[in-house]
């Protein structure tokens, strides 16, 4: 790195500067390469379990078959991210979410922690994989970010295919879409995140329970008394009527983390008892986070956003700094839940910056949920992943798919 240049003459009036100081943010490695991925926060039903865990799984095969071989973290998000998308569990790409109108509109970011490169698409209908369009945005447009139709020709004039919006669209979701359009005449909220009716400004987007925070189960604060062990389970507290016999030990939102080798071999507990029934069936945003051998780091978030959501309306998934954020310096993060609480307190950037600060990755983490819900009565999940191969996991919802990916394997999991 060039630590700055010798005394020049002033010449600036006449002739163009000589010499200048680059800062490289690219470091050897001391970690050996590891990806984190989510398939979204919400109540997971039981017969959705396997669906999550096996697409989580696939999508961290596709991304660490390319770390293994000493490819980059950027490519790395960008392959499992793209196996997100394909995989219709999941609100990415194909079987998303309906708009009010019935159509996919989706949105995708992906960030270059090393380069400080992004590149976002939203309301997206004609792309099948909205997280290819972003890493073109991010290679070949000197801007940042891409809306509608302008970002459908960007990606075309770059080789990416057009569809009809159809082929994203499923009946399963038309299914769904009707049945929320009947909860919403009827003035029912919608209990995919939280599990529990809310009374809020915005529908459950910015959602309180109506008696106050204590009624989920969660502190007003990140305690302090040593409660932020590995493996601690979900805060959340959902209907005792849906719960099995073993309940959340903590009332701190749930966390994961620390170093590879730290992680812990028990998967994550399911508590939902009603096996055979499959309503509430849902799902959530997907994302993704990687640090390579070379010391990069890189995010990538992908969603269809919201059930029965006006046209044009565009959640914290495809924003920087709010649901998706990369930087060498400080840590990698993708976030999934409801978007609304997310954006209005950049949540992404305020998780980075604490890891930037000095806290572990896995405090960060679950400090970050805590700020959510204590700040706005906000509901989701975080992978956040720091420069040195530390990392954390943390939700407040009832479920969270997940999946981490070291030389030592794979684990997936939907709760932490």
């Amino acid at each position: 790195m060039e630590q700055g240049c010798p005394p020049q003459p002033d010449t600036h009036l006449t002739h163009p500067a000589q010499c200048s100081t680059i800062i490289s943010v690219t470091t050897p490695a001391k970690h050996a390469p590891i990806l984190l991925v989510h398939g979204g926060a919400w109540a997971i039903p039981a017969d959705a379990a396997a669906a999550h865990q096996s697409g989580v799984r696939s999508a961290l095969e596709a991304g660490h078959a390319i770390l293994s071989r000493g490819g980059s973290a950027l490519d790395a998000v960008e392959a499992a991210v793209t196996v997100l998308e394909d995989d219709p569990t999941f609100d990415a790409g194909r079987g998303s979410f309906l708009t009010s109108d019935g159509r996919v509109q989706l949105d995708a970011l992906l960030m270059d922690g090393g380069r400080m490169k992004a590149g976002g698409v939203a309301c997206v209908e004609r792309l099948r994989n909205p997280i290819k369009a972003a890493r073109l945005v991010l290679e070949k447009s000197p801007h940042v970010y891409f809306v509608g139709s302008g970002a459908e020709q960007f990606a075309h004039s770059h080789g990416m295919a057009l569809i009809d919006n159809a082929e994203l669209v499923l009946d399963r979701e038309r299914q769904r879409l009707a049945q929320a359009k009947a909860r919403h005449a009827a003035g029912l909220a919608d209990l995919s995140f939280t599990g529990q009716a809310l009374q809020d400004d915005k529908d459950p987007e910015t959602g309180v329970p109506s008696d106050g925070p204590s009624s989920l189960g969660w502190e007003t604060g990140v305690p302090s008394d040593g409660s932020l062990s590995l493996g601690r389970k979900t805060a959340f507290q959902p209907d005792p009527g849906l719960l099995d016999d073993q309940r959340p030990d903590s009332a701190a939102p749930g966390g994961l983390g620390g170093s590879p080798q730290d992680a812990a071999s028990d998967p994550g507990q399911f508590w939902w008892k009603d096996n055979s029934s499959s309503k509430g069936w849902s799902h959530d945003t997907v994302g993704a986070v990687a640090l390579d051998a070379r010391g990069n780091l890189a995010a990538a978030t992908s969603t269809g956003g919201t059930l029965n959501k006006t046209p044009g309306r565009v959640g914290d998934s495809s924003l920087i700094g709010c649901g998706c954020y990369a930087d060498n310096l400080s840590a990698a993060v993708s976030l999934t839940g409801w978007g609304e609480p997310i954006m209005k307190l950049v949540l992404g950037k305020w998780a980075t910056d604490r890891v930037a600060a000095g806290s572990a990755p896995e405090i960060a983490a679950r400090e970050a949920i805590s700020y959510l819900y204590n700040r706005l009565g906000g509901h989701g999940g975080i992978i956040l992943l720091g420069p040195d191969g530390r990392f954390g996991l943390a939700h407040n919802t009832p479920a969270m798919a997940w999946g981490l990916a070291t030389p030592s394997g794979l684990q997936t999991g939907l709760s932490v």
